[in-house]
């Protein structure tokens, strides 16, 4: 697959909320950089209660099962939400 006209990648993005882990998966684009905005994004949607474990981008599987809508749910939240 050609991916020289994909202006953006599926990350991985893992965090803690009030203690517990989660995991999100959002796109991004290439030229921006994750890490710095992944932290601006949880402190802006929770504050001092989300604390940034690590950002990488995702396999070639995840992002598969992504697309698919078969990767793993929130426990707590069957839609994902």
């Amino acid at each position: 697959m050609a991916t020289f006209f994909r202006p953006s990648a599926l990350w991985r993005i893992d965090f803690r909320f009030d203690g517990r882990d989660r995991r999100w998966f959002k796109s991004f684009r290439t030229d921006v950089d994750v890490k710095a905005e992944a932290t601006h994004l949880l402190r802006d949607l929770h504050g001092q209660r989300a604390q940034l474990v690590e950002v990488r981008l995702a396999s070639e599987e995840e992002e598969t099962q992504y697309v698919r809508g078969e990767e793993t749910k929130n426990s707590f939240c069957p839609t994902g939400r």
